[in-house]
Protein backbone atom coordinates (compact mmCIF):
# COMPACT_ATOMS: atom_id res chain seq x y z
CA UNK A 1 0.00 0.00 0.00
CA UNK A 2 1.47 3.42 -1.31
CA UNK A 3 2.16 5.79 1.22
CA UNK A 4 -0.42 9.02 1.29
CA UNK A 5 1.25 12.65 -0.01
CA UNK A 6 -0.41 16.05 0.43
CA UNK A 7 -0.59 18.31 -2.04
CA UNK A 8 3.30 18.81 -2.29
CA UNK A 9 4.03 14.83 -2.84
CA UNK A 10 5.40 15.13 1.56
CA UNK A 11 4.18 12.35 3.62
CA UNK A 12 2.57 13.15 7.00
CA UNK A 13 5.94 11.71 8.68
CA UNK A 14 7.85 14.33 7.38
CA UNK A 15 5.99 16.99 9.66
CA UNK A 16 5.95 14.67 12.79
CA UNK A 17 8.66 15.31 15.77
CA UNK A 18 10.42 13.97 19.08
CA UNK A 19 8.14 11.47 21.16
CA UNK A 20 5.96 13.18 23.71
CA UNK A 21 7.36 13.37 27.38
CA UNK A 22 4.34 15.40 28.79
CA UNK A 23 2.09 13.97 31.09
CA UNK A 24 -0.05 11.78 30.03
CA UNK A 25 -3.38 12.86 28.65
CA UNK A 26 -2.08 16.60 28.45
CA UNK A 27 -4.02 19.00 26.26
CA UNK A 28 -0.91 20.20 24.42
CA UNK A 29 -0.27 16.88 22.96
CA UNK A 30 -3.72 17.05 21.17
CA UNK A 31 -2.38 20.45 19.95
CA UNK A 32 0.56 19.11 18.50
CA UNK A 33 -1.14 16.70 16.93
CA UNK A 34 -2.91 19.26 15.22
CA UNK A 35 -0.24 21.50 14.27
CA UNK A 36 1.24 18.47 12.50
CA UNK A 37 -2.16 17.65 10.48
CA UNK A 38 -2.97 21.69 9.76
CA UNK A 39 0.75 21.54 7.99
CA UNK A 40 0.95 18.67 6.23
CA UNK A 41 -3.10 19.24 4.85
CA UNK A 42 -2.14 22.74 3.87
CA UNK A 43 1.11 21.45 1.67
CA UNK A 44 3.42 23.88 3.57
CA UNK A 45 6.90 22.30 3.28
CA UNK A 46 8.63 21.59 6.53
CA UNK A 47 11.82 23.42 5.68
CA UNK A 48 9.62 26.38 5.07
CA UNK A 49 8.36 27.07 8.86
CA UNK A 50 10.16 28.04 11.99
CA UNK A 51 8.85 27.44 14.91
CA UNK A 52 8.97 29.99 17.92
CA UNK A 53 8.70 29.51 21.54
CA UNK A 54 9.02 31.09 25.14
CA UNK A 55 9.55 28.96 28.29
CA UNK A 56 6.67 26.48 29.81
CA UNK A 57 5.11 23.29 29.10
CA UNK A 58 4.04 24.89 25.83
CA UNK A 59 7.17 25.88 24.87
CA UNK A 60 8.46 22.55 25.03
CA UNK A 61 6.00 20.97 22.82
CA UNK A 62 7.78 22.33 19.35
CA UNK A 63 10.27 19.31 19.94
CA UNK A 64 7.57 16.64 19.02
CA UNK A 65 6.37 18.42 15.65
CA UNK A 66 8.17 19.49 12.29
CA UNK A 67 11.78 18.40 13.19
CA UNK A 68 12.38 19.11 10.18
CA UNK A 69 11.76 22.80 10.29
CA UNK A 70 13.89 25.78 11.91
CA UNK A 71 13.30 26.40 15.48
CA UNK A 72 14.13 29.13 18.23
CA UNK A 73 13.16 28.14 21.68
CA UNK A 74 13.49 31.60 23.38
CA UNK A 75 13.70 33.59 26.98
CA UNK A 76 10.94 33.71 28.94
CA UNK A 77 7.85 36.04 27.45
CA UNK A 78 10.55 37.18 24.89
CA UNK A 79 9.20 34.84 21.91
CA UNK A 80 7.41 37.89 20.39
CA UNK A 81 10.84 40.11 19.69
CA UNK A 82 12.58 37.63 18.96
CA UNK A 83 9.84 36.27 15.98
CA UNK A 84 9.64 40.02 15.21
CA UNK A 85 13.36 40.34 13.96
CA UNK A 86 13.38 36.80 12.52
CA UNK A 87 10.49 38.22 10.38
CA UNK A 88 12.10 40.80 9.65
CA UNK A 89 14.96 38.77 8.25
CA UNK A 90 13.42 36.52 6.75
CA UNK A 91 9.93 36.95 5.83
CA UNK A 92 9.22 34.35 3.20
CA UNK A 93 9.20 31.85 6.15
CA UNK A 94 6.07 30.46 7.77
CA UNK A 95 6.32 31.77 11.81
CA UNK A 96 4.77 29.23 13.68
CA UNK A 97 5.00 30.59 17.35
CA UNK A 98 3.95 28.35 20.08
CA UNK A 99 3.33 29.92 23.63
CA UNK A 100 1.04 29.22 27.26
CA UNK A 101 -0.86 31.62 29.60
CA UNK A 102 2.15 32.20 31.66
CA UNK A 103 4.52 33.10 29.36
CA UNK A 104 1.86 35.62 27.56
CA UNK A 105 -0.36 36.96 29.93
CA UNK A 106 2.31 37.60 32.35
CA UNK A 107 6.00 38.41 31.72
CA UNK A 108 5.52 38.48 28.15
CA UNK A 109 2.17 40.44 28.03
CA UNK A 110 4.20 43.53 27.16
CA UNK A 111 6.39 42.00 24.05
CA UNK A 112 2.30 40.39 23.13
CA UNK A 113 0.97 43.67 22.73
CA UNK A 114 3.91 44.92 20.46
CA UNK A 115 3.93 42.24 18.35
CA UNK A 116 -0.17 42.55 17.49
CA UNK A 117 0.48 46.91 17.41
CA UNK A 118 3.48 45.69 14.49
CA UNK A 119 1.15 43.52 12.60
CA UNK A 120 4.32 41.06 12.50
CA UNK A 121 3.31 38.01 10.13
CA UNK A 122 2.72 35.17 12.26
CA UNK A 123 0.59 32.76 13.74
CA UNK A 124 0.58 32.83 17.80
CA UNK A 125 -0.87 30.09 19.69
CA UNK A 126 -1.46 30.18 23.36
CA UNK A 127 -1.71 26.54 24.96
CA UNK A 128 -3.63 27.83 27.91
CA UNK A 129 -4.15 25.68 30.94
CA UNK A 130 -4.74 28.33 33.44
CA UNK A 131 -1.28 27.23 35.48
CA UNK A 132 1.84 27.22 35.33
CA UNK A 133 2.35 23.56 34.78
CA UNK A 134 6.58 23.66 34.95
CA UNK A 135 6.21 24.77 38.70
CA UNK A 136 4.18 23.19 40.27
CA UNK A 137 0.58 24.67 39.04
CA UNK A 138 0.80 28.31 40.25
CA UNK A 139 -2.44 30.14 38.92
CA UNK A 140 -1.98 32.11 35.62
CA UNK A 141 -3.18 35.78 35.26
CA UNK A 142 -5.40 33.71 32.57
CA UNK A 143 -7.59 31.79 35.63
CA UNK A 144 -11.18 32.71 36.18
CA UNK A 145 -12.29 33.89 39.18
CA UNK A 146 -13.87 31.27 41.38
CA UNK A 147 -11.88 28.45 39.53
CA UNK A 148 -10.20 26.24 42.23
CA UNK A 149 -7.75 23.93 40.92
CA UNK A 150 -6.86 20.40 42.38
CA UNK A 151 -4.98 21.51 45.48
CA UNK A 152 -5.22 25.02 47.26
CA UNK A 153 -7.56 28.34 47.26
CA UNK A 154 -10.17 29.11 45.10
CA UNK A 155 -9.00 32.02 42.52
CA UNK A 156 -10.11 35.29 43.49
CA UNK A 157 -8.11 37.44 41.18
CA UNK A 158 -9.80 39.11 38.03
CA UNK A 159 -8.47 37.11 34.81
CA UNK A 160 -6.76 38.67 31.72
CA UNK A 161 -8.97 37.78 28.31
CA UNK A 162 -6.22 37.34 25.78
CA UNK A 163 -8.63 37.31 23.16
CA UNK A 164 -10.56 40.15 24.02
CA UNK A 165 -6.95 42.07 24.59
CA UNK A 166 -6.18 41.15 21.14
CA UNK A 167 -9.24 42.16 19.60
CA UNK A 168 -9.25 45.66 21.17
CA UNK A 169 -5.31 46.20 20.13
CA UNK A 170 -6.28 45.83 16.61
CA UNK A 171 -5.46 42.57 15.78
CA UNK A 172 -6.89 40.88 12.48
CA UNK A 173 -7.16 37.17 13.23
CA UNK A 174 -8.49 35.96 16.58
CA UNK A 175 -10.14 32.37 17.63
CA UNK A 176 -10.37 30.67 20.17
CA UNK A 177 -10.62 26.82 20.62
CA UNK A 178 -10.39 23.77 23.02
CA UNK A 179 -7.94 21.28 23.20
CA UNK A 180 -10.75 18.32 22.92
CA UNK A 181 -12.22 20.12 19.37
CA UNK A 182 -10.40 18.27 16.82
CA UNK A 183 -12.26 19.49 13.57
CA UNK A 184 -12.43 23.24 14.93
CA UNK A 185 -9.21 23.72 16.25
CA UNK A 186 -7.98 21.74 12.91
CA UNK A 187 -9.56 24.17 10.29
CA UNK A 188 -8.75 27.57 12.88
CA UNK A 189 -4.91 26.02 12.65
CA UNK A 190 -5.23 26.07 9.03
CA UNK A 191 -6.99 28.98 8.57
CA UNK A 192 -4.11 31.01 10.43
CA UNK A 193 -1.67 29.51 8.70
CA UNK A 194 -3.63 31.63 5.71
CA UNK A 195 -4.03 34.79 7.17
CA UNK A 196 -1.82 37.70 6.18
CA UNK A 197 -0.43 39.09 9.52
CA UNK A 198 -0.64 38.08 13.22
CA UNK A 199 -3.32 35.54 14.16
CA UNK A 200 -3.76 34.56 17.50
CA UNK A 201 -5.19 31.35 18.56
CA UNK A 202 -6.24 30.59 22.41
CA UNK A 203 -6.67 27.44 23.10
CA UNK A 204 -7.64 26.13 26.71
CA UNK A 205 -5.63 22.97 27.18
CA UNK A 206 -6.35 21.18 30.27
CA UNK A 207 -3.39 20.50 32.79
CA UNK A 208 -4.42 16.53 33.95
CA UNK A 209 -1.71 17.22 36.37
CA UNK A 210 -3.06 20.54 38.40
CA UNK A 211 -6.12 21.80 37.27
CA UNK A 212 -8.49 18.91 35.32
CA UNK A 213 -10.31 18.42 38.98
CA UNK A 214 -14.74 19.56 38.29
CA UNK A 215 -14.16 22.90 40.38
CA UNK A 216 -11.54 24.04 37.79
CA UNK A 217 -13.18 25.94 34.37
CA UNK A 218 -10.34 24.59 32.18
CA UNK A 219 -10.67 21.50 33.12
CA UNK A 220 -12.12 18.82 30.16
CA UNK A 221 -15.37 18.32 31.65
CA UNK A 222 -16.15 21.82 32.45
CA UNK A 223 -15.18 22.88 28.65
CA UNK A 224 -16.95 20.09 27.11
CA UNK A 225 -20.12 21.34 29.21
CA UNK A 226 -19.64 24.83 28.99
CA UNK A 227 -18.19 25.53 25.63
CA UNK A 228 -20.62 28.45 23.73
CA UNK A 229 -19.65 27.28 20.08
CA UNK A 230 -20.21 30.48 17.47
CA UNK A 231 -20.67 28.16 14.86
CA UNK A 232 -18.91 25.17 12.97
CA UNK A 233 -15.50 26.01 10.94
CA UNK A 234 -14.34 24.65 7.85
CA UNK A 235 -11.55 25.46 6.07
CA UNK A 236 -11.34 24.97 2.42
CA UNK A 237 -7.59 25.82 0.87
CA UNK A 238 -6.89 28.12 -2.28
CA UNK A 239 -5.81 24.18 -4.03
CA UNK A 240 -9.14 23.13 -3.64
CA UNK A 241 -11.80 24.93 -6.09
CA UNK A 242 -14.54 25.89 -3.49
CA UNK A 243 -17.45 24.97 -6.52
CA UNK A 244 -15.94 21.16 -5.89
CA UNK A 245 -16.61 21.73 -1.97
CA UNK A 246 -20.21 20.21 -0.69
CA UNK A 247 -23.02 22.49 0.32
CA UNK A 248 -23.65 22.96 4.02
CA UNK A 249 -27.42 22.30 4.31
CA UNK A 250 -28.14 24.99 6.62
CA UNK A 251 -27.03 28.69 6.59
CA UNK A 252 -23.51 29.22 6.27
CA UNK A 253 -20.96 31.93 5.26
CA UNK A 254 -17.73 32.01 3.28
CA UNK A 255 -14.83 34.03 4.23
CA UNK A 256 -12.48 34.39 1.69
CA UNK A 257 -8.65 34.93 2.45
CA UNK A 258 -5.55 36.44 0.37
CA UNK A 259 -4.47 33.42 -0.77
CA UNK A 260 -7.91 32.41 -2.43
CA UNK A 261 -8.26 29.83 0.63
CA UNK A 262 -11.95 30.08 2.76
CA UNK A 263 -13.08 29.95 6.04
CA UNK A 264 -16.47 28.56 6.43
CA UNK A 265 -18.72 28.87 9.09
CA UNK A 266 -22.02 27.50 9.54
CA UNK A 267 -24.32 29.83 11.10
CA UNK A 268 -24.98 28.39 15.13
CA UNK A 269 -25.06 31.93 16.91
CA UNK A 270 -26.68 33.90 14.20
CA UNK A 271 -25.76 37.13 16.88
CA UNK A 272 -22.42 36.76 15.88
CA UNK A 273 -20.43 38.58 12.89
CA UNK A 274 -16.61 37.81 12.70
CA UNK A 275 -16.34 41.12 10.71
CA UNK A 276 -17.14 42.55 13.62
CA UNK A 277 -15.06 43.58 16.70
CA UNK A 278 -17.91 44.77 18.94
CA UNK A 279 -20.09 42.03 18.35
CA UNK A 280 -16.51 39.65 18.96
CA UNK A 281 -16.33 41.56 22.35
CA UNK A 282 -20.07 40.97 22.95
CA UNK A 283 -20.10 37.33 22.65
CA UNK A 284 -16.73 37.44 25.01
CA UNK A 285 -18.26 38.80 27.22
CA UNK A 286 -21.59 37.33 27.36
CA UNK A 287 -19.73 33.81 27.89
CA UNK A 288 -17.87 35.26 30.97
CA UNK A 289 -21.09 36.08 32.84
CA UNK A 290 -22.50 33.17 31.97
CA UNK A 291 -18.94 31.00 32.96
CA UNK A 292 -19.24 29.61 29.94
CA UNK A 293 -15.99 29.44 26.85
CA UNK A 294 -16.62 30.81 23.69
CA UNK A 295 -15.51 29.33 20.90
CA UNK A 296 -14.80 29.65 16.90
CA UNK A 297 -13.39 32.48 14.65
CA UNK A 298 -13.82 35.63 17.09
CA UNK A 299 -12.63 38.42 14.58
CA UNK A 300 -11.30 38.43 11.17
CA UNK A 301 -10.26 41.62 9.34
CA UNK A 302 -8.12 40.86 5.80
CA UNK A 303 -5.97 43.92 4.25
CA UNK A 304 -4.22 45.37 7.46
CA UNK A 305 -0.50 46.13 6.82
CA UNK A 306 2.15 43.45 8.09
CA UNK A 307 5.53 44.69 9.78
CA UNK A 308 7.26 44.00 6.57
CA UNK A 309 5.24 46.07 4.56
CA UNK A 310 4.90 48.98 7.09
CA UNK A 311 8.88 49.03 6.64
CA UNK A 312 8.44 48.75 2.76
CA UNK A 313 11.28 46.41 2.93
CA UNK A 314 12.18 44.86 -0.44
CA UNK A 315 10.34 41.56 -2.13
CA UNK A 316 13.98 39.39 -1.38
CA UNK A 317 14.26 38.45 2.04
CA UNK A 318 17.18 40.23 3.56
CA UNK A 319 18.92 37.65 4.64
CA UNK A 320 19.22 36.78 0.92
CA UNK A 321 20.95 39.84 -0.22
CA UNK A 322 24.76 40.68 -0.92
CA UNK A 323 26.61 42.61 1.45
CA UNK A 324 27.03 45.05 -1.08
CA UNK A 325 23.05 45.33 -1.41
CA UNK A 326 23.30 45.82 2.71
CA UNK A 327 25.79 48.37 2.66
CA UNK A 328 24.53 51.90 1.96
CA UNK A 329 27.10 53.81 -0.18
CA UNK A 330 29.35 56.96 1.09
CA UNK A 331 27.24 59.36 -1.39
CA UNK A 332 23.79 58.20 0.54
CA UNK A 333 25.37 58.03 4.20
CA UNK A 334 26.52 61.18 3.50
CA UNK A 335 23.38 62.67 2.62
CA UNK A 336 21.69 60.86 5.68
CA UNK A 337 24.26 62.57 8.23
CA UNK A 338 23.71 66.11 6.48
CA UNK A 339 20.16 65.79 8.02
CA UNK A 340 21.63 65.18 11.47
CA UNK A 341 24.29 68.34 11.01
CA UNK A 342 21.50 71.10 10.50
Amino acid sequence: MSEKLNIIKRPIDDYRGGKSTMCPGCGHDAISNAIINACWQNGIAPEDIAKMSGIGCSSKTPAYFLSKSHGFNTAHGRMPSVTTGANVGNKDLCFLAVSGDGDTASIGIGQFIHAIRRNVNMVYIIENNGVYGLTKGQYSATTERGSKKRKGETNEMAPIDLCTLAINLGCSFVARSFSGSRKQLSSLIRAAMSHKGMAVLDIISPCVTFNNNDESMKSYGYVKSNDLELHTVGYIPHFNPIEEVEIPAGEYKDVKMHDGSYIRLETIDEEHDPSSASMALKALRKAEKEKKHATGLLYFEEGKPTLDESMNLVDEPLCDLSEKDMRPSKKSLDNLLKNFRR
